[in-house]
């Protein structure tokens, strides 16, 4: 039998359309707020900032290239305005509606 191997697999490569990032922002979301837990929220902005190209984004929102990806990782602690920064210049906008109960 051959040797099998397994190449790494990233979810930024997924990440192609504006749809792929609402997609995964609302389920992301829904997740970290039953898990109780932010993390989930900070890996996927990383994610969908990565599928951009981080390098580029930081040049864009003259940040440091490796702060951002410190501040966009699940161990990060960015500032609300540095999320709202990164999704503005991602083509997306932060909004919040009511919640409807049942």
């Amino acid at each position: 039998m051959g040797k099998i191997t397994f190449s790494d697999w990233d979810f930024a490569d997924e990440i192609k359309t504006k749809e792929d990032v609402v997609g995964t922002l609302e389920a992301v979301i829904e997740l970290a707020i039953q898990e109780d837990d932010p993390e989930y929220l900070l890996k996927a902005i990383g994610d969908i900032a990565r599928s951009k190209g981080m390098a580029q984004l930081a040049r864009e929102l003259s940040l440091d290239r490796s702060s951002l990806y410190k501040s966009l990782s699940p161990a990060g602690n960015p500032s609300f305005f540095t999320i709202a920064k990164v999704m503005d210049n991602l083509g997306f906008k932060l909004s919040f509606k009511q919640k409807i109960s049942a």
